[in-house]
């Protein structure tokens, strides 16, 4: 965990980052085959709606000692077909039993029941009837509910924040919306109330973490076309690696429990409303965590980089760019340049060292010489890298004294 921490300063500080933004075709790619095989499932195969949507006939009764391909064949030898058998209940409780038919007549009603209780010892026995016209009302109900959500949300987004976040985050929306159902389609699983229910919870779900990611985005493309040090992606990236490890914290801490109930409660309690609830929510929290993090934000990056005035910056971001890496070019040349320019821009130096030797034969040099001479040693004594000077040599006086006075020093007179 403290790796996880350290990890996610690194992340905040900038110090590590993924480019999320810049990969966004990627993350396109593989969100579109996904949709197309949610999209040919819900075509092809469609999806299994309980009684509670198109009506029928509900049966519940206890059979400890049944199974459930047994229900199934004795209910269609009564003359009922395409009946849905559910376990309620599981190792840890009595063994309960849920039988789904279409819309059946009195007589039908009465064959089915003689036959359970016949034939796999049903005990218990409870019918309830759905009426078409109930399965219409909430099917009506639903729909507005959803429709309503998305309004709000959008309206919400639009004031908060821009329009265009609002767009975005309304894709992302969309995105789950269909990978969701296009799980049942694969799956089989019905969809009851219990499932629109858990629907419009992972998308107000989805929704808080894309809302928590944005927040940070407009943080740092606050006063963003006042300078030119990185574009609407580059920041909206950051915003992204600065969350990343919340987003990933929280959907882990809220997935255990909905994976807890998925698959331990499912298996022990059988299927069931608590069933169809905890399977939307589940894939909803995957796709909400994906999309907020891989199709949102890129999407509205995409968006701004066509505003002209962060066109406008993109390119002064460019330039600016593209200058220090010349500067550095530059440099990493001064730093690696050849022995021969060295020794030659060293040559001044050297010649200040040897500077007093064409007066050997004669008279001392005169003394505006010898100080611009003595001031050149010191310069080409300093600089790194070059040749270092001799000792430099005194002219020769005939008096027999010079030969023996110190280097560099004067006769006084």
């Amino acid at each position: 965990m403290s790796r996880l921490g350290q990890l996610g300063g690194r992340l905040y500080r900038g110090e590590v980052s993924y480019d999320f933004v810049g990969r966004q075709r990627r993350w396109y790619t593989i969100s579109g085959a996904i949709l197309i095989i949610a999209i040919v499932a819900l075509f092809v195969r469609g999806l299994d709606f309980s009684v509670d949507f198109k009506g029928g006939a509900v049966f519940q009764f206890s059979a400890p000692a049944a199974t459930q391909t047994q229900i199934s064949d004795t209910v269609a030898h009564s003359g009922v077909s395409g009946a849905v058998v559910q376990q309620l209940t599981g190792k840890l409780g009595h063994q309960s039993w849920q039988v789904q038919t279409d819309s059946l007549t009195s007589q039908q009603t009465q064959q089915v029941e003689n036959a359970l209780i016949s034939q796999v010892g049903a005990k218990d026995m409870s019918t309830t009837f759905v009426g078409a016209s109930w399965g219409g009302q909430i099917t009506t109900k639903a729909v507005q509910a959803l429709i309503t959500f998305l309004v709000v949300i959008v309206l919400y987004l639009s004031i908060a924040f821009e329009w265009k976040m609002a767009v975005a985050a309304f894709i992302a929306l969309i995105h789950d919306l269909v990978i969701a159902t296009g799980v049942y389609a694969l799956t089989g699983f019905q969809v009851s109330p219990a499932t629109v229910i858990g629907l419009l919870t992972i998308l107000g779900y989805s929704l808080y973490d894309t809302v928590v990611v944005f927040d940070k985005v407009r943080e740092n493309t606050a006063g963003l076309l006042g300078g030119a040090r990185s574009t609407y992606s580059q920041a909206a990236n950051l915003a992204l690696n600065q969350t990343l490890v919340r987003s990933i914290n929280t959907s882990l801490i809220a997935l255990l429990p909905v994976a807890a109930i998925l698959f331990v409660g499912g298996g022990l309690l059988g299927a069931g409303e608590l069933k169809d609830l905890s399977l939307v929510l589940f894939v909803g929290m995957l796709s909400g965590t994906y999309s907020s993090i891989f199709i949102a934000t890129p999407v509205l990056a995409d968006m701004k980089e066509r505003e002209p005035q962060y066109r406008a910056l993109a390119k002064r971001v460019s330039v600016r760019a593209a200058g220090g890496r010349a500067a550095k070019r530059a440099a990493a040349k001064v730093g690696n340049r050849p022995a021969a320019a060295t020794a030659q821009a060293s040559a001044p130096d050297d010649e200040a060292g040897d500077a007093g030797a064409e007066y050997a034969d004669d008279a001392a040099p005169p003394a505006s010489e010898l100080t611009a001479t003595a001031s050149r040693v010191p310069a080409g004594r300093g600089t790194p890298g070059a040749a270092r000077p001799g000792p430099r040599q005194q002219p020769r006086r005939s008096g027999g004294s010079a030969r023996h006075r110190p280097a560099g020093k004067k006769k006084r007179r």
